[in-house]
């Protein structure tokens, strides 16, 4: 990197990224690049880590708004909102648990139709009897069984 910094350009291209998802992420409050004498902006090694911090949590559900809170130590609710990241991930994690034991089991059983195997039936009971909550996004509401216990078919 050059001693004053990286041009946008340079900074976008290092990440992968358009320029403009960097422009948005400044007008956002999430980087903050110093200017050169010409107004352009020059990203340091602080911006690039905050842009580091920002893809990685991006790529574990953070939302801009959570994200910005984590890059913000006075926040007010910085404590409660990683906590509730912390426990989304933690739920997460336990779903993608659940699905490789039902990929493992899929792959070592004999049935043909793995919906006929009772065993493999017992990974998705709590499904089958609207137990089960989960998040389509971490921005929309978990699906609701309906009062029978069925889930719907279409996604809100």
């Amino acid at each position: 990197m050059k001693s004053n910094g990286e041009t946008i350009g340079d900074a976008a291209a290092r990440f992968g990224l358009e320029t403009h998802v960097l422009r948005h992420w400044e007008d956002e409050g999430l980087l903050r690049p110093a200017r050169n004498p010409a107004g352009r902006r020059r990203f340091g090694d602080a911006d690039l880590v905050r842009i580091a911090v920002i893809l990685r949590n991006k790529a574990a559900g953070m939302s801009l708004d959570q994200i910005r809170v984590l890059l913000d130590e006075d926040a007010p609710d910085r404590h409660r909102v990683l906590e509730e990241h912390v426990a989304e991930l933690d739920r997460r994690a336990a779903d993608i648990a659940q699905a490789r034991a039902m990929t493992e089991h899929a792959l070592r059983c004999r049935a043909h139709d793995i919906t006929e195997c009772p065993r493999f039936r017992s990974h998705v009971e709590d499904v089958l009897t609207g137990q089960a909550r989960w998040l389509v996004t971490h921005t929309e509401p978990p699906v609701p069984a309906r009062p029978d216990g069925r889930i719907p078919r279409e996604l809100p």
